[in-house]
C-alpha cells in the first residue's frame, strides 16, 4: 500500500475540520455568507466529480476524494450553523424513553440526514457504471461514520464531548447519554476496522500506482480515522483540544469541535 495516499486522508480530513471549526467559531451574522460561498464550493465540487468519473487514475481518485470531502463540509456546516437541523429544535422531554425519545431524537437531525442520503445518491448516480468511485465511496463511509457516531452518542458513551456546545445546539445535548458503554460500539469498531482491512487489501491486490489503488488506499486511512475517532468516545481525552488553534477568539463563544468523519 502506498503511503502518500495514507497522508493525503489525514491531510484532508484535519484541513477540512480545521476550516469548520474556524468558520463556524465566526459571529453568527457571518454564518450565511459562509454558507452561501461554501455551497457554491461544494457544486463545483460536483461537478468535478462528473467530469472526473471516467478518468481511472491515481490523480482522479484524489481529486474525488477531496470533492467528497468539500461536499461532506458544507453538509457539516449547514448543520452546525443551524441552517438545516430537523424540525424539533428543543430538548429531550422530561421522562421520555423508547420510541418516544428515539422519535424525538431523530426529529432534530431528519432534515440534515435526508439531504446527506440525497448527496450520496447523487453522487453515485452521476458516477454510475464508471471506474472513478473515489467521491461517492468516500462520501459514504462518511456518512456510515456520522450514523455511527449518532447513535453512540444517543445510547451512551463515556466522553460526551459535549462542553463546547454553542447555545443553538445546546438542545442536543439532553439526547445524549453519558455511560460506561453500549452494544453498538464494539460492533462500530469491528465494522470501521473491517471496511480499512478490506479496502487494504483492495489495494494491495490493485496494480501500483492506479486509481483503484489510491481509492482504496484513501478509503482506508478515512476508516481507520472514523475508528480512532470513535475511540475517542471511550477514552479520557478530548479530540477537540487539536482544534482549538482553529477557533475565532474574537467571537468569543464556545463551538463544537467536530471532526469531518463524524458528526454529534
Amino acid at each position: 500500500m502506498s503511503i502518500p495516499p495514507l497522508l493525503f486522508a489525514l491531510l484532508m480530513w484535519f484541513i477540512g475540520t480545521a476550516a469548520i471549526v474556524w468558520l463556524d467559531s465566526r459571529p453568527r451574522h457571518t454564518f450565511r455568507t459562509s454558507l452561501s460561498l461554501a455551497g457554491l464550493v461544494a457544486i463545483a465540487a460536483s461537478v468535478l466529480v462528473w467530469l472526473k468519473a471516467a478518468d481511472d487514475s491515481e490523480g482522479a481518485a484524489y481529486a474525488g476524494f477531496a470533492a467528497a470531502i468539500v461536499i461532506w463540509g458544507w453538509h457539516e456546516m449547514s448543520f452546525l450553523m443551524g441552517e438545516i437541523a430537523g424540525p424539533n429544535r428543543a430538548e429531550c422531554p422530561a421522562g421520555a424513553v423508547g420510541w418516544a425519545r428515539f422519535k424525538a431524537a431523530t426529529a432534530t437531525v431528519i432534515y440534515h440526514e435526508l439531504a446527506i442520503a440525497a448527496t450520496a445518491c447523487l453522487l453515485f448516480a452521476i458516477t454510475w457504471d464508471q471506474p472513478n468511485q473515489a467521491a461517492p465511496l468516500t462520501f459514504l463511509l462518511l456518512f456510515v461514520l456520522r450514523l455511527s457516531a449518532k447513535f453512540n452518542l444517543y445510547l451512551g458513551v463515556p466522553n460526551l464531548s459535549d462542553e463546547v456546545f454553542p447555545a443553538h445546539l445546546a438542545y442536543l445535548k439532553s439526547y445524549f447519554r453519558k455511560r460506561r458503554c453500549n452494544p453498538l460500539f464494539p460492533v462500530s469498531i469491528l465494522i470501521g476496522s473491517g471496511i480499512a482491512l478490506w479496502a487494504w487489501m483492495t489495494a494491495e491486490s490493485s496494480p501500483l500506482d492506479s486509481g483503484a489503488a489510491a481509492t482504496a488506499t484513501l478509503i482506508a486511512g478515512l476508516a481507520i480515522l472514523g475508528v480512532v475517532e470513535h475511540l475517542f468516545l471511550v477514552l479520557p481525552l478530548r479530540d477537540a483540544k487539536m482544534f482549538r488553534w482553529a477557533i475565532n477568539n474574537k467571537a468569543k463563544r464556545a463551538v463544537p469541535i467536530e471532526c469531518v468523519g463524524r458528526g454529534q
